[in-house]
């Protein structure tokens, strides 16, 4: 409350004029700290879809490289060639009945088993990392690795952590509508060509298919934890990359 001194001057405030001032306190308040809350939160998307980005690169990088050592035969041994992860009889360890198929023993839209003699011994699957499967499964929205028959590992799109909610990236490649060029298009996340200019898909059934594949394109569509706030929808990207598989390409 104001009061007068005896030269008739006002002194203090006003309950109105202090209410007033909080009032106007708690306003510059809440501006700092919807400010402070804002720049958190988009900091925060930044920092997810660079994590999204980098997981999705780095696995694109690693497939490719992984991939384009498929029929790495380096002393041109003879019948070396083991079934897939994927086959029913004596997965990895039997010898395969195709091999006209080399290197790339399966090989569908979603999914790619390659072998490779990095060991240098005229044998596949005695060292690490010899007998590679990749497979997409729309179900579990990830990319899954299989090495040398010790199962299936979640790669792209972790499905422990999709439990708890905290994964970067899902893999939607079915979503997104990412196809191969049959006459029924199937989701693609692996499509092959062979040399011919201009390369002609190939859509592999027969052990001839399979010698005739010199090029794979992996494509990845992936949706990221972060919500784009103008459409309230998670953000959707396209990855893409083309392999070619020279040693593939030797009569082996």
């Amino acid at each position: 409350m104001k009061r007068r001194d005896d030269s008739g001057r006002s002194e203090g405030f006003t309950l109105l004029e202090i209410l007033m001032a909080l009032f106007i306190g708690l306003v510059v308040l809440g501006a700092v700290y919807a400010s402070i809350w804002s720049g958190q939160r988009s900091s925060a998307g930044v920092e997810r879809k660079i994590l999204a980005q980098q997981d999705v690169r780095g696995a694109l990088q690693v497939m490719a490289a992984e991939i384009s050592m498929a029929s790495f035969n380096p002393t041109f041994a003879t019948g070396i060639w083991r079934n897939p992860p994927n086959a029913a009889i004596t997965p990895c360890t039997g010898t395969s009945a195709n091999q006209g198929r080399k290197g790339i023993q399966e090989a569908t839209p979603t999914s790619i088993s390659v072998e490779m003699d990095v060991g240098r011994t005229g044998i596949i699957g005695d060292d690490n990392n010899e007998i590679i499967r990749y497979s997409f499964n729309a179900t579990d929205q990830a990319i899954f690795r299989n090495v040398n028959c010790q199962g299936d590992v979640s790669f792209l799109g972790d499905v422990a952590a999709a439990a708890q909610g905290t994964r970067n990236v899902r893999v939607i490649n079915d979503i997104l509508g990412i196809n191969n060029n049959q006459t029924l298009p199937q989701t693609a996340v692996f499509r092959y060509y062979d040399a011919k200019n201009p390369p002609t898909e190939l859509f592999p059934a027969t052990p001839a298919d399979f010698a005739n594949i010199r090029r794979i394109d992996i494509t990845l569509g992936v949706e990221t934890e972060e919500v784009d706030p103008a459409t309230q929808q998670r953000k959707q990207m396209i990855y893409t990359t083309s392999v070619l598989v020279r040693n593939h390409v030797l009569n082996q």
